[in-house]
């Protein structure tokens, strides 16, 4: 089997993520080295196996890795087939100094939710206008990795009642221009972790679910009014048509476009002298073929 090496890299507009780095290998071979930067690693195929702190350690499928700033590791593959990972470097922005230490006594963390936020969190990463997305996950999977490494007190833990509706108030506001979620809990006067927390468990919907819900509900009118996608797109806040088409899709079932372009008006009833609908009369209206419907018919608008 001829040697692979895949790579992807890139740094995303989240604050605290120095690099994002997607990679498949088969027979390279990590040397020691360090990083100035936590490094979040999960493997989607294959197996690693590390050195660090001289323990050796490994990475199986369902396994999240956190390998602190400053202390030396190496890594290889533990069969001919390699391996495939996904790893994010993290600033001690996002984890400070003092959790190095039981990061190097347990790195590999078993928890089947963490390592489905972080694929998640890599997803949104891949999205350029999924921002807020993407900081609300990372919030939640530091603040899970901070549970791992040092439990949480009953205080840490207590949050304000109204701090949802005042989140939803400020995204409101900022419907177009919105919000990052460091700006947010500025604002707010809370932790970020604290402001995600509240918000979803009161509504049910977490911030950026909501923010883009908000805008596609916007999207639609616009649409409806007969805006083309690309100026609705920047008119309602979106990174830009794309970004638009894919929030829409996953929301409405359509593309903006054929969202647009299949809408029909209901036609009006006719009022009879009296000021009470007449029931044989129904004006004209244009359906999305370019055809006059008949007297009688009705159009079926979008739901």
């Amino acid at each position: 089997m001829a040697a692979q090496r895949e790579i992807s890299a890139w740094r995303p507009r989240i604050p605290g993520v120095v690099e994002v780095f997607h990679a498949h290998y088969t027979e390279y071979a990590y040397p020691m080295h360090v990083h100035e930067a936590w490094t979040l690693l999960i493997v989607d195929d294959g197996a690693v196996r590390y050195d660090l702190d001289r323990h050796e350690h490994g990475t199986p499928h369902d396994t999240v890795s956190l390998l602190p700033p400053h202390v030396p590791h190496n890594g290889s593959p533990v069969t001919e087939d390699g391996f495939r990972k996904r790893v994010l470097y993290l600033d001690l922005s996002r984890l400070d100094a003092s959790l190095i230490g039981p990061a190097v006594d347990g790195p590999d963390l078993r928890d089947p939710l963490l390592r489905r936020r972080v694929g998640q969190l890599h997803t949104a990463l891949a999205h350029p206008g999924d921002e807020l997305e993407a900081e609300s996950r990372l919030t939640l999977v530091a603040e899970r990795l901070r549970g791992h490494l040092r439990p949480r007190s009953a205080e840490e833990t207590r949050t304000d009642p109204t701090l949802a509706d005042r989140l939803r108030e400020l995204l409101d506001a900022r419907l177009v221009d919105g919000v990052s979620l460091d700006e947010a809990a500025r604002l707010l006067h809370a932790h970020p972790a604290h402001l995600v927390r509240a918000f979803s468990g009161a509504f049910g919907i977490a911030p950026h679910q909501y923010l883009m819900s908000r805008r596609v509900d916007r999207a639609r009118r616009l649409l409806l009014d007969g805006g083309r996608p690309a100026e609705v797109a920047t008119t309602t806040g979106f990174y830009d048509q794309s970004h638009l088409t894919r929030q829409f899709k996953r929301l409405v079932g359509v593309a903006p476009g054929r969202y647009r372009g299949g809408a029909t008006r209901v036609p009006q009833t006719r009022m009879n002298p009296r000021g009470t609908p007449d029931p044989t009369v129904r004006t004209g209206t244009t359906d999305p073929t370019g055809t006059t419907a008949r007297t009688g018919t009705t159009g079926t608008g979008p739901t």
